[in-house]
């Protein structure tokens, strides 16, 4: 199992990046799938999960009106649409499959892949 995420970059305060997942040898659309951080020198943390119908999700209050996660399940990928970007969300972000979408994202796999970096600039 590979997983890429990709989309990730270098933008100003309050801009916007669209962060793709996609996995190979897993189909996503039997399970949930979360988008996890993790910022220098801190521990990583999930900002959004999504069920593998898409019928619900989790944000960390933090995101929550300015990230927005979708999926497409015909194409095997996950989003994360990203707006009004802050300097707090500079960090690598990392998807995950088979996460348990509750009041929170539980990753219930070892699958992290590489991981794309986000970086924000004030």
């Amino acid at each position: 199992v590979q997983l890429q995420a990709s989309g990730g970059g270098l933008v100003q305060v309050g801009g916007s990046l669209r962060l793709s997942c996609t996995a190979s040898g897993l189909r996503l659309d039997q399970y949930g799938v979360g988008w996890f951080r993790q910022a220098p020198g801190k521990e990583r943390e999930a900002v959004s999960c999504i069920t593998n119908t898409g019928g619900s999700q989790y944000y960390k209050d933090s995101v929550k009106d300015r990230f927005t996660i979708s999926r497409d399940n015909a194409k095997n990928m996950v989003y994360l649409q990203m707006n009004s970007l802050k300097p707090e969300d500079t960090a690598v972000y990392y998807c995950a499959p088979k996460v348990r979408v509750g009041f929170g994202c539980l990753p219930e796999s070892d699958y992290w892949g590489k991981g794309t970096q986000v970086t924000v600039s004030s």
